[in-house]
This record gives C-alpha cells, sequence and structure tokens, in this order.
C-alpha cells in the first residue's frame, strides 16, 4: 500500500470514528461534515484507483 493510499485510509477511520461520535452526541453539524469529508475522500480514492476498506465497525 502506497503513501497516499495509506494517508486516505487514516483519514477515512479517523473522519468514521469522528461521524459515530457525532451521532452518539447528536451533534447533525459534525455529522454533515465528517459525512462530506468521507464523500470526498473516497472521490479522490476512487480517481487515483485507490481500493479503501469499510469503515470499522466498534
Amino acid at each position: 500500500m502506497g503513501e497516499l493510499s495509506r494517508m486516505i485510509q487514516q483519514r477515512l477511520d479517523d473522519a468514521y470514528a469522528s461521524l459515530r461520535h457525532a451521532h452518539s452526541e447528536n451533534d447533525t453539524y459534525l455529522a454533515d461534515i465528517r459525512q462530506e469529508e468521507i464523500k470526498e475522500l473516497r472521490r479522490i480514492a476512487a480517481n487515483h484507483d485507490i481500493g479503501v476498506e469499510p469503515p470499522c465497525v466498534d
């Protein structure tokens, strides 16, 4: 896995964790931001033919 792949996967993992936290705190603003961040990271990954792992479930 290249550096870009690792960086995108790490940022996705962090964004999904933050999204779960936002949902648990009923923070709709943060949830919206994280969903857009995830969407953008997945778009970048697709543009570079990088497969991303599904989010980890705690």
